[in-house]
């Protein structure tokens, strides 16, 4: 089943980096040769959000995507998602 996030990258963790990263096995596996992107789900909250977030305790939902495509901390991404078997983990499909 396929989902479209629009997330904020949070951290990046390369191809390169992956083998040297505490990952779980399973998500080691999966990202093997590809980018661990870390995502705050819902992209860039506005001032407003932050605060109500801050005041009401909220914290930030974060995911967790395997990608084939490099993305930078900071940049917001639009992209469709496939779940794993792992929670809160998804595989990009595409970008949008």
């Amino acid at each position: 089943m396929t989902e479209r996030f629009d997330v904020e990258v949070l951290h990046v963790i390369s191809p390169e980096e992956v083998a040297d990263a505490d990952l779980e096995p399973t998500l080691a596996d999966a990202a093997e040769g590809r980018y661990v992107v870390v995502c705050r789900a819902g992209g860039v909250p506005s001032w407003i959000e932050r605060i109500r977030a801050f005041v009401a305790r909220d914290p930030i939902e974060a995911v967790t995507i395997v990608t084939d495509e490099p993305a930078t901390e900071g940049e917001e991404l639009s992209l469709v998602v496939e779940e794993t078997d792992l929670s809160g983990v998804y595989e990009a499909v595409e970008r949008v």
